[in-house]
């Protein structure tokens, strides 16, 4: 069965009065068990016996919570059912899959409680017991371990107290003697160790411990005295301990659990530690067992440095108190990938102190680029360092230099750079200088670090070391430095234009410093801003009209017309179309020249603006061109002959603009939903007005209808045509509908069509979001057009469902059709169709007809006591 059909058999078995539900439950029985198998994840027979093949109850299952459901049928101890449940993926109410044995805790473990474990079955090839000793990590060895299984027989103890604690392995064999009620599993396990002396227990104490029991006269009471009181008593605890070496990241506490003791854990990674390591996703950090324990408040400090050495990206990034000493020491190793995010919860939590950090964590480079310097104390502490520095520039750059190979600690750089004594050699100028970058990116490395101090110094400081920088650091400083207006004014002093112009090639600019730039009207800053920088459309706009921000107009210079002869007309149609109605006689030849313009207003427009503003012969130039319509460019000819010719384009262009011209447009091709997408990208509003009008009179071709529908302003009156032909798997466009109450449930299912998906849609659909009220006014409805027209006839509940499948129209015509059709049937007349899609011709659907359900034979349930849901 398809996911529809299953479905609308659940929903038509909600809608029809109880015994009718029972007598179409019995009708399809086959299709009801196929759902439940579908439901529970188990195979159809399985379900079959533990209902006892009673129509009736497997209709009551259909509403049972499957957890529910799957734990009582572990409750029947059978191993047929226990090898079904090891496999089961069960179907939650959101329809989604979840494995039974890692999403229902206990389950193994109630199933073996209820299971004689006599039975041979369990261990022959094909029996669960086998498939248990495949599993040798993840999410199914936690179900296992934690179901009891080890302490089932001799094998399994053998096999899993690897895994185990000790004190939870004394517990396993003291369940060995109740299952048993002997010793004799403890002389199978130390036969089975001495068949196989490389088999490793984890546990060299056990045999030895067991060896004792064997002449113990009271066996389960010398067990309970070498069991150390308290331990891993607490079910939850194992738990958590078994999820952190084998589980799934998901069934990991986020926190330690209450009463689990540090040193029980510390021992455990002694005896057998945490890993290995598993990638969480591609790049530098790892989620481990380890990095997840580092995670828990409280976590002791060798077992985070042990964390740490091993996997240091993904302990810096996650652990909830990382010691200090991870930072410092011939261990740290420390990189700037994790320094950052250490160092601001560290510092910012106060278990750091910003001047210890300054004076022994290292390298100086590393740490100046990843110091919270949103945190005043961070700032003010660092400041105090800088002041060392003075105002002298040779300082300043001679500290820039040694940087980058400096390995100790911040306040050792500064002292290395201040010493009288040191005979290295000092900087008068900027070492190794390079030019700005077109565009500019983020500082790294030396060039970072180096940045990030220097805006902590003072404005006096800093307008004495401007004049020095060479172009790269300049172009860092104005674009990510935040320099006050008098530094900005001491660096254009010093450096002049370049550096404004290396300033604006950056895509990381404010409001602010692209106001300050736009203001100087300067045409290689506005060349830059318009290649780099974010700005809006009314800006591109302006910049290719020429409009200078302090008044007045001018030819667009070379520089910004050498941006668009450059930039990818693909990428960046948006630019040119911002220079549409620039008139600029430059911008114009750009525009035509290397853009394809779809709308004819778009040229139209074009065209007005460059007769407005460099009269006929500039229009010559640009038909001159051969890139418009012949047809529009012979009109354009005829009307710059004539004594109103601007006024014949204006008319032209209010004709095309029109809500009527613009519908035209989109109408008049087989692929509208394309010129929609074009008429949108050359700044055109989509026409409802004519559009509507349209829709009135002859209706708008579907492709487009499903276009406008996206757009959050469609009239709510175009919405239920979209649903003519409404996908399965629904669309975004009727889920944010749904939400806004433009659209309704109710239209769902009296508009929307096929019949499957508009079914599939109301139960996608029919969330908390739609509101309970409007949930229930559509079952409301639907109880009473399947009680009009399908009432208490099975035979016509039978044929609905049997259509619904190829069924074209909506789920009302759907359910009057099935009456039809039942009653034909009962009156042997002949079939006549009266809905969309479906016609006695179509082969198709004349076989879906001719077909009668037939109840297959149902067996006595071998079960001992049936499952009533």
């Amino acid at each position: 069965m398809t996911a529809s059909s299953r479905s609308a058999l659940r929903f038509a078995l909600s809608l029809a009065d109880p015994d009718t539900a029972d007598a179409l439950a019995e009708r399809m029985a086959p299709q009801l068990l196929g759902v439940l198998s579908d439901r529970f994840g188990l195979p159809e027979e399985v379900v079959e016996e533990l209902l006892g093949a009673d129509p009736v109850q497997m209709r009551a299952a259909l509403t049972i919570d499957p957890k529910e459901w799957l734990m009582a049928a572990a409750e029947t101890g059978d191993p047929v059912v226990g090898r079904a449940l090891w496999h089961a993926k069960y179907r939650n109410d959101a329809g989604y899959q979840e494995h039974a044995m890692e999403e229902i805790p206990g389950l193994l473990a109630t199933l073996l409680y209820a299971a004689d474990l006599a039975d041979p079955r369990w261990y022959e090839d094909d029996g669960l017991f086998p498939l248990f000793y495949e599993e040798l990590t993840g999410p199914l060895l936690v179900a296992i371990l934690t179901s009891g299984f080890p302490g089932v027989n001799a094998l399994s103890l053998a096999a899993f107290a690897v895994h185990l604690p000790p004190p939870v392995v004394v517990d396993t064999c003291l369940s060995l003697l109740e299952i048993w009620g002997s010793t004799e599993p403890f002389t199978l396990f130390l036969s089975l160790l001495d068949d196989l002396p490389d088999l490793d227990t984890g546990h060299p104490w056990l045999p030895g411990l067991l060896r004792q029991v064997l002449d113990a006269p009271d066996p389960a009471s010398f067990l309970r005295e070498h069991r150390p009181a308290g331990e891993w008593a607490d079910p939850e605890h194992l738990r958590a301990l078994l999820a952190l070496r084998y589980g799934d990241i998901r069934d990991v506490p986020e926190t330690k659990p209450d009463g689990l003791d540090w040193d029980l854990i510390r021992r455990e990674h002694q005896r057998l530690p945490f890993g290995p390591e598993s990638p969480r996703w591609p790049g530098f950090r790892y989620d481990t067992p380890l990095s997840r324990l580092a995670r828990w408040e409280g976590c002791p400090a060798d077992l985070m440095m042990e964390s740490f050495r091993n996997y240091p990206a993904g302990t810096a990034l996650d652990a909830a108190e990382l010691p200090f000493e991870a930072l410092v020491g011939p261990e740290a190793q420390t990189r700037a990938i994790h320094l950052p995010p250490t160092l601001e919860r560290g510092i910012g939590s106060g278990r750091y102190s910003v001047d210890r950090v300054l004076a022994e964590v290292g390298p100086a480079v590393d740490v100046l680029d990843s110091l919270p310097y949103d945190h005043a104390p961070t700032r003010k502490a660092v400041a105090g360092l800088l002041a060392w520095l003075g105002t002298d520039p040779v300082n300043w750059l001679t500290c820039y230099a040694r940087m980058g190979r400096a390995r100790g600690s911040v306040a050792e750089l500064i002292v290395d750079v201040t010493s009288p004594n040191s005979r290295k050699k000092r900087c008068t100028s900027w070492p190794w200088p390079q030019e700005a970058k077109f565009p500019v990116g983020h500082p790294q490395s030396s060039r970072a670090a180096f940045l990030a101090m220097f805006r902590c110094a003072t404005e006096e400081v800093q307008k004495a070391v401007v004049p020095h920088l060479d172009a790269r650091a300049v172009q860092y400083l104005l674009v990510f430095g935040e320099p006050s207006p008098a530094v900005r004014d001491a660096v254009v002093a010093a450096h002049g234009l370049p550096a404004q112009t290396a300033m604006a090639a950056s895509y990381h600019l404010s409001d602010e410093q692209m106001d300050y730039l736009l203001d100087l009207d300067e045409p290689t800053v506005d060349a830059q801003l318009f290649r780099h920088a974010p700005l809006d459309r009314p800006e591109r706009e302006r910049l290719l009209a020429g409009r200078l921000r302090g008044g007045g107009i001018r030819p667009v210079p070379e520089e910004l017309l050498a941006v668009l002869e450059d930039i990818t007309v693909n990428d960046h149609r948006d630019w040119f179309l911002a220079g549409l109605e620039s008139g600029d006689l430059g911008v114009a030849r750009m525009v035509v020249g290397r853009l394809r313009l779809h709308v004819p207003a778009s040229r139209t427009r074009l065209l007005i603006a460059v007769w407005e503003r460099g009269g006929p012969e500039a229009v010559r130039e640009i038909l001159a061109m051969d890139r418009l319509p012949a047809l529009l460019k012979r009109w354009t000819e005829r009307a710059l002959d004539a004594p109103d010719g601007l006024d014949r384009l204006r008319a032209r262009l209010a004709e095309e603009e029109s809500p009527a011209g613009l519908t035209e447009f989109l109408t008049a091709t087989r692929d509208p939903g394309t010129r929609l997408r074009r008429l949108v990208a050359e700044g055109y509003q989509r026409p409802w007005e004519g559009l509507m009008a349209a829709h009135h009179a002859d209706g708008l071709p579907a492709p487009l209808v499903n276009e406008l529908v996206e757009h959050p302003d469609c009239p709510r009156e175009l919405l239920p045509a979209a649903l003519a032909t409404t996908p399965e798997a629904g669309a975004d466009w009727m889920r944010d509908a749904l939400r806004s109450g433009r659209l309704t449930l109710e239209d769902l299912m009296t508009c929307a069509a096929p019949a499957r998906a508009a079914l599939a849609c109301l139960r996608r659909y029919a969330d908390d979001r739609t509101g309970a009220a409007a949930r229930q006014a559509v079952r409301e409805r639907a109880v009473a057009l399947t009680g009009e027209h399908l009432g208490a006839d099975v035979e016509a509940w039978s044929v609905c469902l049997q259509l619904l499948p190829t069924f074209a129209g909506t789920l009302p015509e759907l359910v009057v059709a099935a009456g039809e059709m039942a009653r034909r049937r009962g009156t042997d007349r002949p079939l006549r169709s009266t809905w969309p899609g479906n016609s006695p011709a179509d082969p198709a659907t004349a076989d879906i007809l001719a077909e009668r359900p037939r109840p297959r034979p149902v067996s006595d349930t071998v079960c001992d006591r049936p499952m009533h849901a």
